[in-house]
């Protein structure tokens, strides 16, 4: 029974709640300019997995993913989200709109519709990562407006029929998607997709989980952090996110998880409270939790900003 415990990304650069200066150096360049410091390679250090955040804003290029493989151990696995085109339409229009002004109307729509070439696009991408078994799980994750409807319910059924050959983990959060459990739940096994079990704050129209993995190959939950207040209302998307739980609170999701992981294949566990890496520390503390080991050697500035990790992990040398 495999669990991994990870981060959603590992590309945080800009922003208040930027990782350089906390998990990566500040300073990480020559004096030539030339980059001299690898965040994916110095990531995989720590982490057995990590979920991909910029297949969402933009479709896979094989080039990349087979990069992405040199500079990882064997073993790494990358689970990675669909491409907003596939979730989001409404932010793949906003997206057009703002690189081609002038294409609202019927060619818009046209450009918007998920064709066969989409998804053949898609798995030429990610063809690297399945070829060397370094796939985890696609994610789609769907927006809280996608709701329980007839149309909906079909086009889901027909993007797992897209996908039927890799392990897909559906994120849904509107709660009609929970008041017709059963519905849901038979729609998601017939194509043996993974529910996705998420915590995030709760608002009237917030889908409600049981955290119980819905099959037996694999099993996906997903942290966003519980900062209610910005949640809907933030100057930037990344003060969503910028959250730390309590080792009480992750205590919930580390006896789930352990008894889930009893119950599937695998496992997969990522933290998505990425502001100032603390979905680093998150991530760290669950695994101390279920008793996984802790790789690597750590920043002092991390530790220095979370004391709670003081006792987890350590100290990476600056002599």
């Amino acid at each position: 029974m495999s669990l991994r415990i990870g981060t959603s990304g590992w590309n945080y650069p800009t922003g208040k709640g930027t990782w350089n200066g906390v998990f990566y150096p500040a300073t990480r360049s020559k004096r030539d300019g030339t980059k001299d410091f690898d965040e994916l390679r110095f990531y995989a250090e720590h982490f057995d997995t990590v979920e991909v955040n910029s297949t969402f804003y933009g479709m896979p290029r094989a080039e990349v993913t087979r990069q992405w493989t040199s500079r990882t151990p064997t073993g790494f696995e990358f689970s990675l989200k669909l491409y907003q085109k596939f979730t989001h339409p409404k932010m793949f229009r906003e997206a057009a709109l703002k690189t081609a002004p002038g294409t609202e109307g019927p060619l818009l729509d046209l450009l918007a519709q998920v064709t066969q070439s989409d998804i053949d696009d898609f798995r030429a991408g990610i063809d690297p990562l399945v070829s060397s078994g370094r796939l985890g799980a696609l994610l789609a994750q769907f927006p809280p407006s996608f709701k329980a409807t007839p149309q909906s319910r079909d086009y889901l059924a027909s993007l797992l029929r897209a996908f039927h050959d890799y392990p897909v983990a559906v994120e849904l959060r509107h709660k009609s998607w929970s008041d017709a459990f059963g519905d849901t739940l038979a729609l998601l096994n017939e194509f043996g997709a993974a529910f996705t079990q998420i915590d995030e704050p709760k608002f009237k129209l917030s889908i409600r989980q049981n955290f119980l993995p819905n099959i037996t190959s694999f099993y996906y939950m997903r942290l966003h952090g519980r900062n209610a207040a910005q949640w809907w209302t933030h100057d930037k998307s990344e003060d969503r996110y910028n959250y730390l739980y309590s080792a009480r609170e992750l205590q919930e999701f580390s006896d789930v998880a352990g008894a889930a992981r009893r119950l599937v294949k695998k496992s997969y566990l990522y933290t998505n409270n990425h502001y100032s890496s603390k979905s680093v520390v998150n991530a760290l503390m669950l695994k101390a939790q279920l008793g996984e080991p802790i790789e690597g050697e750590y920043p002092p500035s991390l530790i220095e900003k979370y004391p709670e990790l003081k006792a987890l992990v350590r100290a990476l040398s600056t002599s």
